[in-house]
């Protein structure tokens, strides 16, 4: 059990009006149950944001994985999209830069204890406290896990990193280099542009415990005892590798045993 969990509880009681040692007994003193945050960022080249948008919405030659979509959503799109963030796709695949990043993403767990109106929830307060500024789409995933067998909720982000200025452009100037002497002649800013690479570190960990600090409050607002920790398990002074990936195609291969013994290794791991 973690002592400065009940620590705090206690210190609470005593501090806060109305809350005592009743409401300290009802949460029965539950033990934090600590679970790493599953998160990756990656970058889409020019001429792969479209199809990246298409799976995530579970659309065109993604249709027959549409069983495991939960809700979908977009963001801060440029007047000349129309409200349609295919076209800003399009758009970007064509008109970026050859070794430009046509679109981001951003993959992460979601809590299957929670409801799928918290987990929307969470998604759009990440949005909305990271200050995007850029358009984005997202999609809310929850596939059963091949080996598990259990719900892997989890969503995707997509969005542009050109930063959206108020100035109305056509799609394709939106993605022409930025002309800072007039703004209006070039085409948008980049938001990661200029910046090193320690810099681009930082803002990847800062992108991490954000993550973590909203799902573990939705966690708590619901009165349940798991959290996620964004740090590696070297930062957390765990001593064990990290679970081996398994793709797809050796799972399938993979004999209803070895697919067990997998499963009771990772919850031993986890112990």
């Amino acid at each position: 059990m973690q002592l400065p969990f009940l620590f705090f509880m206690l210190l609470k009681a005593f501090i806060t009006p109305g809350i005592g040692l009743n409401r300290i007994q009802a949460v029965h003193f539950q033990e934090i149950s600590m679970k790493n945050l599953h998160m990756k960022i990656k970058s889409h080249k020019k001429g792969q944001a479209t199809d990246r948008a298409k799976y995530i919405t579970r659309t065109g030659k993604y249709a027959h994985y549409s069983d495991d979509l939960v809700e979908t959503g977009f963001g801060n799109l440029p007047a000349a999209a129309d409200g349609d963030p295919n076209k800003l796709w399009t758009s970007a695949d064509k008109h970026e830069r050859d070794n430009g990043s046509a679109s981001r993403e951003i993959e992460a767990s979601l809590p299957n204890a929670l409801s799928t109106e918290d987990q929307v929830a969470i998604v759009k307060e990440y949005i909305e406290q990271t200050g995007l500024g850029k358009p984005y789409q997202f999609a809310i995933h929850r596939p059963i896990g091949k080996l598990s067998q259990e719900d892997n909720s989890h969503f995707h982000l997509i969005y542009s990193d050109r930063l959206q200025d108020g100035i109305e452009r056509p799609l394709d100037q939106m993605f022409r280099r930025y002309n800072p002497a007039a703004p209006e002649n070039g085409g948008c800013k980049k938001g990661s542009g200029g910046k090193s690479p320690s810099t681009l570190r930082s803002e990847v960990q800062a992108k991490r415990k954000l993550m973590a600090d909203i799902i573990n409050a939705k966690m708590e607002e619901r009165g349940l005892s798991e959290r996620v920790d964004h740090r590696s398990l070297k930062d957390q002074g765990i001593k064990r590798a990290p679970e081996r990936y398994l793709g797809p195609g050796k799972v399938k291969n993979m004999t209803v045993e070895e697919k067990e013994a997998f499963v009771k290794e990772r919850s031993a791991k986890k112990l």
